[in-house]
């Protein structure tokens, strides 16, 4: 994830980021703009085709249609960063719930289950961030008995439920004090599910590509009209159209995602270093 002042302006108008939109799409711009100068040149220049009736008349059907177009991308990039903000909440949700059971643990539990859960706890926000991205054959600093291949999520989230219940068995804690951390340890389950819809149910696959084709022949058709006023000044204007209009939905692609590896996607790697660190710091003390 980027980190930046939103209260910097100057610095956003001339930086280009790796991430920026305008790098992908410039092949994209350049061959739109080559387009739009050869429309202009062979209805102006070469033919000699004068603006009718009809021809002016369409500039109404662009315009309701560039309305349209609006609405669905503003629908498109608001349900995208809808999905990245929950994302963004379950984690905070991830973190704070790893604190609150290492401090029941430390106020519950002996050194030797101290040090299991200080083990475990940190241990599933790495499984549950490498299990989001799809790396699955990852080795982990840990004494716990993973099996490879299988969903480790669970595998670490059944061995802390297993470890409570022991305890409970052994009387080192009464069923009220087994209630008081179980909030915290089915909530990790809770946490990795709402990730995993967020993660496998991606935007509709004919929506997407309705927008797609939309914004293309939208942007292929202007020229048919905007050349008899604006002649060759269309160039530098339509690949400004294109560049906002293509790259609302390039921000949507990339957004809708967030536990990726992209650079606006969630600092999976930085939450789940802290929340190693915090309940070290917990448990330890």
């Amino acid at each position: 994830m980027i980190t930046y002042n939103p209260k910097d302006w100057f610095t956003f108008l001339f930086r280009f980021h790796k991430s920026d939109t305008l790098r992908a799409l410039f092949p994209l711009i350049i061959g739109v703009g080559i387009y739009a100068a050869v429309v202009t040149y062979i209805m102006i220049d070469h033919l000699h085709v004068a603006e009718s009736n009809v021809i002016h008349k369409t500039n109404v059907v662009h315009q309701t249609l560039g309305f349209v177009l609006s609405l669905l991308l503003a629908f498109r990039i608001n349900s995208a960063y809808d999905r990245w903000w929950e994302g963004r909440k379950l984690w905070g949700s991830l973190v704070n719930n790893s604190r609150n059971l290492a401090i029941k643990v430390k106020h519950l539990c002996g050194e030797a289950d101290v040090a299991f859960f200080n083990d475990a706890i940190p241990l599933y926000a790495a499984v549950l961030k490498n299990h989001l991205r799809n790396l699955h054959h990852v080795d982990y600093e840990t004494k716990l008995p993973l099996v490879q291949g299988k969903h480790l999520p669970n595998q670490v989230a059944s061995l802390m439920i297993q470890r409570a219940f022991d305890l409970s068995k052994a009387g080192k804690i009464n069923m009220e004090q087994l209630l008081s951390i179980n909030a915290e340890l089915t909530s990790f389950t809770d946490i990795c599910g709402a990730c995993e819809r967020i993660r496998n149910t991606p935007i509709p696959y004919n929506y997407g590509v309705f927008i797609k084709k939309f914004i293309f022949f939208f942007v292929m058709t202007l020229p048919l009209t905007w050349s008899f006023d604006l002649h060759y000044y269309i160039v530098p204007i339509i690949a400004f159209v294109l560049y906002v209009l293509a790259s609302m939905e390039l921000i949507a692609e990339e957004i809708e995602d967030p536990f990726g590896l992209d650079a606006n996607d969630l600092p999976l790697d930085q939450i789940s270093t802290n929340i190693k660190k915090h309940v070290g710091e917990i448990l330890e003390a």
